[in-house]
């Protein structure tokens, strides 16, 4: 873990890196942006992002025509395209916002930052491992402004953690537990996900799917399959797209508790393990409904993760240090353990128990935005972006090949055991 002038040398690192991104906009330049998988999330972040100064959605790409159609209510102006390709051809944009399906989220961020675009990529931000490593390489290499987006890493209680971490006010961290569980009358995976029976690949007008861009199995991303509504309006129920609760719902969990505890990078895992099951939503789906993960990490400390589908009271976002525990979500609140209260007043001004107050932070969209005009470091960089992947699918191959999983740091690979 990092130390307190660590953690402010590398915030002021990543600004630089920032600033040094080729490209960056004005204060009062107009900023073009393209979006790519403009469904229910995709124009809730666009709105977001045009909402600014000076940003206008000028492209929009999809597969599914009724998806370009609705992005017009948001940007009647925007040109549409069924094949993203063609928007990042297009010179009048300068940056683009990627919801679409998991499995493509690596190839279009590539292919865009390649394009000379900058890029917020929706989580996870890849599918694999290899993936998440490729993604980092383009950044590195292309030097354009990539944000990935799991929300937390936007709320200020879990920069304040880093910030009490960094300075030992709760001791030397040694374990964390959070969770992130739902439970509904229909599963919200059906019950958000419907699927429209006039759509398909054989429809015209806006029940058009291209299917087989959708799939991407051209270049190695799904296998070819038939047309199957399930699988378009429910990906994230089926590995070839998704790796289910985890890589949908942890991965917000992960990357800013990744923050509070190891820095704005991140960390690297040394060994993840993950069980569960199919215990109630038995519909032919391959997730879990029921997913729990435990990563060990370098710097000596172990984070417990839980998503269920089956019942939603959760675990809360909680850290433990030798000295005292601190509790997120808010305002961290802080309080002495076991035999050391005196160190914990120590650190703390003489207190027992105390708050740090939040401020408020610009949110994720807001961010990238202000990244990209030079004046901010991305929420969550590609560097947390890919430490947070690689835990996040260790885990979900663990589940699903029933084994341990452990990283080779020196080789950047994961090896079964």
């Amino acid at each position: 873990m990092q130390s307190r002038r660590n953690f402010i040398s590398h915030v002021a690192t990543g600004l630089a890196g920032t600033l040094a991104a080729s490209n960056v906009m004005g204060a009062n330049e107009r900023l073009r942006i393209g979006i790519i998988g403009p469904g229910d999330r995709g124009r809730e972040i666009l709105q977001q992002a045009i909402s600014l100064p000076n940003v206008e959605c000028v492209a929009a790409a999809d597969v599914y025509t009724k998806s370009l159609e609705a992005v017009k209510a948001i940007a009647p102006g925007a040109r549409t395209y069924l094949d993203h390709r063609r928007l990042l051809e297009d010179k009048d944009v300068d940056a683009v916002l990627i919801a679409t399906p998991d499995h493509w989220h690596t190839k279009i961020s590539i292919d865009a930052m390649e394009a000379g675009k900058h890029v917020y990529c929706e989580k996870p931000m890849t599918h694999t491992v290899e993936q998440a490593l490729q993604v980092r390489a383009a950044v590195k290499r292309y030097k354009k402004v990539f944000q990935v987006g799991p929300n937390g890493t936007a709320s200020d209680s879990y920069w304040k953690a880093r910030t009490a971490i960094a300075a030992g006010r709760i001791g030397k961290v040694t374990w964390a537990h959070a969770s992130y569980n739902r439970n509904a009358r229909i599963c919200l995976f059906n019950e958000h996900q419907k699927i429209d029976p006039t759509a398909g690949p054989g429809k015209s007008g806006d029940d058009h799917v291209d299917w087989d861009m959708w799939l991407g199995h051209q270049w190695g991303l799904a296998p070819k399959i038939p047309w199957t509504p399930e699988h378009f309006f429910r990906f994230r129920k089926y590995w070839p797209y998704n790796g289910g609760v985890a890589t949908d719902l942890l991965y917000h969990k992960l990357a800013p508790l990744l923050i509070a505890i190891a820095g704005p990078d991140g960390e690297y895992p040394s060994r993840v393990n993950a069980n569960g099951g199919l215990y109630i939503e038995k519909d032919g789906r391959d997730i879990p409904d029921v997913f729990m993960m435990t990563v060990d990490y370098p710097s000596e400390w172990t984070l417990f993760l839980v998503s269920t589908l089956t019942n939603d009271a959760g675990i809360p976002d909680r850290i433990y240090g030798k000295h005292g525990t601190m509790e997120l979500g808010g305002e961290p609140s802080l309080r002495w353990n076991g035999d050391f209260k005196e160190e914990f007043k120590a650190k703390n001004d003489g207190k027992e128990e105390t708050r740090i107050a939040v401020e408020s932070r610009r949110d994720l969209e807001d961010n990238w935005i202000d990244a990209m005009r030079g004046n901010a470091a991305v929420h969550c960089n590609v560097d947390l972006g890919c430490a947070t992947m690689v835990a996040i699918k260790m885990a979900v191959e663990s589940y699903r090949q029933k084994k341990t999983m452990l990283w080779d740091a020196k080789a950047q690979k994961v090896i079964a055991s």
